[in-house]
């Protein structure tokens, strides 16, 4: 368990299904980054930071809250900033692909911020965005019902449309693919598993602009807790399997992907 400890960030990962199916359908769109001189933006507790630099190119890492930029900088240990919700510390210019993991839902000055991706991004780069899917299904009610509302998951908007995203775009950005993921099954295995952790920890939740969000810490704390869920971990993605049987459904989030109009 100790070895699992130091090297949390991949066992919190083969443990979570939504974040397993994140990051594939964030390497779908992003494709080979070899050579290439990468941003992601939004990964809380660094572990799609993590992953996204073992595939190669020249990588950093940003987000809004101090505790979040802390996490990830103990996993990636070089290149990680704090920005705010409007200027980021980077040249003109500087990046083939950016990649908001989890952050755009997070700030209120969303149009001006693609303003500033603009800025830093080469002629020709690509932005890859994912988002909550606006959704006002009987899962959200439920889950509004039980205390997970967006104000505590440090959202100032419950998502997005592809309309959104496209007005939000405007003109400087091409729209080259979208798609929607992680459907009911996947969602409501993890609301009970979130609500079941929340109940656990208490007051003690680690609270950001960005949400509440696990660290190696936790992991050490809860040991016996994690023991338990990897133990029952295959039922839970035998469960998310079942989001397959909603063919005819959308999903729970959305993901895009953009050029830049330079």
């Amino acid at each position: 368990m100790n070895a699992i400890i130091e090297n949390w960030p991949l066992a919190l990962f083969k443990k979570s299904v939504l974040k397993q199916h994140k990051l594939e359908e964030i390497t779908n769109l992003l494709g080979k980054t070899e050579s290439l001189v990468c941003l992601d933006i939004g990964s809380d507790n660094g572990v799609i930071s993590y992953l996204l630099r073992q595939r190669g190119g020249s990588w950093k890492s940003a987000d809004l809250d101090e505790n979040a930029v802390h996490s990830i900088r103990e996993l990636v240990k070089s290149n990680v900033y704090q920005i705010d919700s409007l200027y980021t510390p980077f040249n003109d210019n500087e990046f083939d692909r950016v990649v908001i993991v989890d952050f755009l839902e997070h700030i209120h000055t969303d149009k001006e911020f693609v303003d500033e991706l603009f800025r830093i991004m080469k002629p020709g780069g690509e932005l890859i965005i994912n988002v909550p899917h606006t959704k006002n299904s009987l899962l959200r009610q439920f889950r509004l019902s039980i205390g997970q509302t967006d104000e505590r998951h440090g959202h100032l908007r419950p998502g997005y449309t592809v309309e959104d995203v496209r007005t939000l775009l405007g003109r400087k950005f091409t729209l080259l693919a979208y798609k929607t993921y992680s459907k009911f099954f996947s969602e409501f295995i993890d609301t009970l598993i979130t609500f079941a952790y929340g109940i656990l920890k208490g007051s003690e939740q680690q609270e950001s602009r960005k949400g509440v969000f696990v660290t190696g810490s936790d992991l050490s704390k809860y040991k016996k807790l994690f023991r338990v869920y990897t133990l029952i971990y295959p039922v839970v993605w035998v469960f998310s399997r079942l989001d397959s049987l909603l063919f005819f459904q959308s999903g729970y989030m959305l993901i895009l992907k953009a050029r830049v109009n330079k």
